[in-house]
């Protein structure tokens, strides 16, 4: 079968592997032909370096045991197409469309985090696609039948390859001190950002700001209901975040990762207001322990997801979060993942949002 393969940064290739057979417990899904898996942010990190959850050519993943190359392919929709051995077919059956949350961890009894339930702070902690474990980049792949979840007529493919990621703006709402009727301010309409602002707006929020520099993302926002949205080199977005809000956001979500947006994240955020910290840093920020201190901010971090998926499958069937379609700005074949899908999003990150690969 064809699959996108990562050896190593700058070198990720479409090639034939062996189809995957599937084994007890575990479901055989067909990710293309029938449905969609995006091209996500951390497959561009990935481009450039190692990330902290891949294994090495030489270095095994503890979780996955594989080493370089693996298939990618974390965020992903999909057709079960066959049922392994003693999988559950009460609630599962060939024929369903469904989703993968990709986060796997050790599972180990001797893990604080996986024997809590918190797979997702694991240590160890890695996703389908990312750390082995075959991915949705690919014609077929076989899953543990626990990560399946079923998706409901309503909710198409396309829509339901969106699920990974909603989820983690779902968990980083969660990890939130946010209430209904809350302001908040986003910084950094990627997809995150961007996902983070519908599932703010399905909770009740407010008043909703966007600090975005790309003009096409801050139209995005605005069509997705965004209460204000600007451009941090023009303005002072601290500033008009306390004129708009009277004396600063309740929440802050800081998904851009740069010096520049955790400090605007202290500053915008109200007295014993809550700072976010969703982005994958590339380096460790200086952390202005005065400005958080002053105003006795609470600074939060999330990680992923954590179980999430039937929840907010819920809430995009119930219609409780709707524009999902707005993000996806390109479909492309899985030939050409690496020139239109990864230097894409490279080359004009500010216009693409999420690409879609499909056979």
């Amino acid at each position: 079968m064809r699959a996108a393969r990562y050896y190593g940064p700058g070198e990720m290739r479409v090639e034939d592997v062996p189809e995957p057979v599937v084994k007890e417990g575990q479901v055989k899904i067909k990710p293309l032909t029938y449905s969609d898996s995006p091209v996500c942010g951390s497959d561009v990190h990935s481009y450039f370096s190692l990330t902290p959850v891949s294994p090495t050519a030489t270095m095994p993943h503890p979780v996955t045991k594989e080493t370089l190359p693996i298939t990618l392919g974390h965020e992903f929709s999909g057709t079960i197409c066959e049922l392994g051995p003693a999988t559950d077919s009460s609630k599962l059956a060939i024929g369903q469309h469904v989703v993968v949350e990709p986060v796997i961890s050790c599972m180990k009894p001797t893990c604080g985090p996986c024997s809590a339930g918190s797979r997702n702070i694991c240590p160890n902690a890695t996703f389908i696609g990312v750390g082995g474990g075959g991915g949705g980049l690919a014609e077929y792949i076989t899953v543990q039948e626990d990560y399946v979840h079923v998706l409901p007529p309503t909710i198409s493919l396309e829509v339901g390859a969106m699920m990974e990621p909603l989820s983690v703006a779902w968990h980083a709402v969660k990890r939130s001190t946010f209430v209904s009727g809350d302001t908040a301010l986003i910084i950094g309409a990627g997809p995150i950002g961007l996902l983070i602002l519908t599932v703010l707006r399905a909770h009740g929020a407010s008043w909703i700001g966007i600090s975005e520099p790309a003009l096409s993302r801050r139209e995005t926002a605005l069509r997705l209901a965004a209460t204000a949205v600007y451009d941090p080199r023009a303005v002072d977005v601290a500033a008009g975040t306390f004129r708009a809000t009277s004396g600063g956001a309740a929440v802050v979500f800081d998904c851009a990762g740069t010096q520049a947006s955790l400090d605007t994240a202290l500053a915008a955020a109200r007295p014993r207001g809550n700072v976010v910290e969703v982005a994958v840093w590339d380096k460790p920020p200086v952390l202005d322990i005065t400005a958080l201190q002053s105003k006795e901010v609470l600074l939060t971090a999330s990680q992923a997801c954590d179980r999430e998926h039937p929840e907010l499958i819920k809430a995009v069937a119930d219609g409780r979060i709707t524009g999902l379609e707005e993000l996806i700005t390109k479909r492309i074949d899985l030939g050409d993942f690496v020139e239109q899908g990864i230097k894409a999003l490279i080359e004009d990150k500010d216009r693409q949002i999420k690409i879609l690969v499909h056979p």
